[in-house]
C-alpha cells in the first residue's frame, strides 16, 4: 500500500491532467449530445410515420444518421473521421481532436435514447396541447419535454456513463486521458496496481454519474410524491 501511495505522488501531475483532459472530452461530448443530440431525437419523435408532424423524409435521414454513427464500431470510427477532425480543428491529435468523434457518438446515442424517451409520453398530453392551440415548439418544450424530463435524464445519465467508456479508448490516438494514463503508467511499465487504483477510480467516478442522475430524475419525476 505505501509503495502504490508514493507511486500516486509520485504521477500526480499526470493524474491531474488525465483527468482533466477526460472531463474535456466528456464535457465537449454532453454539450454535443444536448444541443445535437436532443433536437435530432425530438425530430425522430415528431416526424416518425403517424408521429405528430409526420415527415418520413426527415425522418429516414435522421434516422440513417443515427443508426450509421451507433452501428459502426468505435475505434474504426475515430480512424474513419480522422480527415474530417483534421479539417475542423486543424489537428488529429490531441483531446479537442479527441472531442470530435465522442461528440457525433453522444449526439447519436442521445438521439435514439431521446427519442425512446418520447414515445412513452401519453397520446392524451399531445391531444392536450394541440386542443390548447399549442405550437409545435410550445408542444414539445411545456408539453412533451415536461412530460418526458425524467427520462430524459437518465438517458443522458447512460450516455454520459457510455462515453466515459469511450474516452478510455481515445489514448490510442493520443486523446489522453484516464484511460491513456492507465495504459502508459500501468499496463506499459507493468505497475498493475497502479492501473487497476485507476480503473477502481474509474468505477466509482461511474457510480457517482448513475447515482446523480438517478437523484436527479427522481426529483423531476412528476410521478413520485
Amino acid at each position: 500500500m505505501s509503495d502504490l501511495l508514493a507511486r500516486l505522488t509520485e504521477y500526480r501531475s499526470e493524474i491531474i491532467t488525465s483527468i482533466v483532459e477526460t472531463g474535456y472530452m466528456i464535457g465537449n461530448s454532453l454539450l454535443a449530445a444536448i444541443l445535437v443530440g436532443l433536437p435530432l431525437g425530438t425530430l425522430l419523435y415528431l416526424a416518425r410515420p403517424g408521429g405528430p408532424y409526420e415527415r418520413r423524409w426527415l425522418h429516414s435521414v435522421v434516422n440513417a444518421y443515427v443508426n450509421v454513427v451507433r452501428s459502426v464500431p468505435f475505434l474504426l470510427f475515430v480512424v474513419a473521421l480522422i480527415p474530417f477532425t483534421r479539417w475542423l480543428v486543424g489537428t488529429s491529435f490531441g483531446t479537442t481532436a479527441a472531442s470530435v468523434p465522442l461528440a457525433f457518438v453522444a449526439a447519436a446515442l442521445y438521439a435514439r435514447f431521446s427519442e425512446q424517451t418520447l414515445l412513452d409520453v401519453p397520446e392524451q398530453t399531445i391531444e392536450l396541447a394541440r386542443s390548447l392551440g399549442a405550437s409545435p415548439w410550445q408542444m414539445v418544450t411545456r408539453f412533451v419535454f415536461s412530460e418526458a424530463r425524467s427520462g430524459l435524464v437518465l438517458s443522458l445519465t447512460t450516455v454520459t456513463i457510455s462515453i466515459v467508456s469511450y474516452s478510455t479508448i481515445m489514448g490510442v490516438v493520443g486523446g489522453g486521458g484516464v484511460g491513456d494514463f492507465a495504459i502508459r503508467y500501468g499496463y506499459q511499465t507493468y505497475e498493475y496496481d497502479l492501473m487497476y487504483t485507476t480503473i477502481a477510480l474509474m468505477i466509482v467516478a461511474v457510480m457517482l454519474i448513475q447515482g446523480a442522475g438517478t437523484l436527479l430524475a427522481r426529483v423531476l419525476d412528476k410521478r413520485v410524491r
